[in-house]
């Protein structure tokens, strides 16, 4: 490089060689023009709402928002080993066998495990479309070319894009590559689904801007011990959030649980001390699930408290209204606490049912087998109602439950036509409901 004109090259002495370069200036260019005007529209726009397509399958449909948007991007993580790529194999199927263009894309399985995963779940004839790559440009070409309905990346930490200078399922990486993907199914109208790792504390792995990034956010939830598995959505621009769908693994695959209610409560035996009926609601759905609490005495300094499907801030929060308003105290005993079926419940209509279980284990006292609880504690120790009380009660009277303890004052109405009548058992305050739980016919 010279820095002024010179006639004879001195590193090959060629004459008239040398060619004069403009430097590159620092700092963006200046705008030459204006920008163009954007189209606006108003509010009550008679635009009708975007096609869906159904895949057969009730609970993943049900998840969606009523089926699947063309040019949405779908996000969905999970534990290692729960189950994710056999819950969109068997989607893709679906999917495929509904009319669909289908591509199944491998970051992680050859094509030979995924085709030996399809011959154990029956799906080795699905008119779906597999690769096994990693290199996202490579990716993007096939797609352009195969023009598909949906596409399944799994999953989006094994692919790379060449322009980003970082391992594959680094931060760059995936905030690079998640960008492409959902600009390519806007530009060209494919559903892409995206499979994402999730970290120790159960969130998503990579940066939070990826689940901004797509339309809809998916878990996929389960304990290993049990054979139940919910997809839960927490984020759906086309459709309700908290909406869950439950599924059954088997030797064959997941099975879709028509009535979640009677299977997670199947295996309920006789009534014993500690275990409750809570009357819950997941998304738009009723559920009644089991409760269950075990006080024991303790030899170390620091009694434990052990939860399994529940937040533990909120027994927390039940055991210290117990003793400051009740004078219930747990002081020197162990608190294990669970829900069973693998199920976790996170709203806090929740808090009355974990009460009557933890005073029903305290005292040794069983509940009546045809009871359900459901209602939120407030630090002061008075009950407040929640919402759907209406729904909650009829899929307990549907459940052949005849009793139902609930907080005073919630919206008055009938809980349905055909079901049976539910006695309803109000109470206004914490102390009351205690009295009432160690005071219930059928109780002992």
């Amino acid at each position: 490089m010279h820095r002024k004109w010179q006639g004879q090259c001195e590193a090959c002495g060629a004459w008239n060689a040398l060619i004069e370069e403009a430097p590159l200036t620092s700092g963006p260019k200046p705008a030459t023009s204006r920008g163009r005007a954007v189209a606006l529209s108003s509010l009550d726009s008679d635009e009708p709402p975007p096609p869906r397509a159904r895949s057969g399958l009730a609970e993943l449909d049900r998840v969606l928002g009523g089926g699947l948007v063309p040019a949405s991007a779908i996000l969905v993580g999970g534990d290692p080993g729960i189950g994710k790529s056999t819950l969109l194999l068997q989607a893709t199927a679906a999917f495929g066998g509904a009319g669909l263009n289908c591509l199944y894309v491998s970051g992680e399985e050859a094509a030979a495990q995924v085709r030996l995963r399809a011959q154990r779940l029956g799906l080795a004839r699905a008119p779906v479309k597999l690769a096994a790559e990693t290199a996202l440009r490579d990716i993007l070409t096939t797609l352009d070319a195969e023009r598909p309905d949906l596409v399944v990346i799994d999953s989006i930490q094994t692919m790379w894009l060449d322009s980003v200078e970082s391992a594959p399922g680094s931060v760059a990486q995936l905030r690079a590559v998640a960008h492409e993907l959902v600009s390519f199914a806007k530009r060209r109208g494919v559903a892409v689904v995206l499979v994402g790792h999730v970290t120790k504390e159960g969130q998503i792995a990579g940066p939070r801007v990826v689940e901004h990034m797509v339309d809809c956010v998916l878990y996929f939830e389960g304990e290993r011990g049990h054979q139940f598995r919910i997809l839960r959505a927490v984020k759906n621009r086309f459709g309700p959030a908290d909406e869950i769908g439950v599924f059954e693994m088997t030797g064959a695959g997941l099975a879709e649980v028509a009535n979640p209610s009677a299977l997670f409560l199947s295996e309920r035996g006789k009534p014993a001390p500690g275990s409750v009926v809570f009357a819950g609601i997941e998304g738009t759905r009723p559920m009644l699930t089991e409760i269950q609490a075990l006080v024991a005495p303790s030899a170390l300094a620091m009694p434990r408290r052990t939860v399994v499907g529940l937040d533990s801030g909120r027994l927390s929060t039940v055991l210290a209204v117990l003793e400051a308003r009740c004078g219930i105290g747990f002081a020197g005993q162990d608190v294990f606490l669970n829900v069973a079926g693998g199920l976790r419940v996170q709203e806090p209509a929740a808090d009355l049912a974990v009460a009557a279980a933890l005073i029903s284990a305290r005292e040794d006292v069983a509940l009546p087998p045809d009871m359900v609880v459901f209602g939120e504690i407030s630090l002061s120790g008075a009950l407040r109602p929640v919402s759907q009380r209406e729904n909650r009660l009829k899929e307990a009277g549907k459940l052949g439950f005849t009793t139902a303890m609930l907080p005073a004052g919630g919206r008055a109405g009938r809980t349905g036509g055909a079901e049976p009548a539910v006695t309803l058992r109000e109470q206004a305050d914490l102390a009351g409901f205690v009295e009432a739980i160690l005071g219930a016919p059928g109780a002992g």
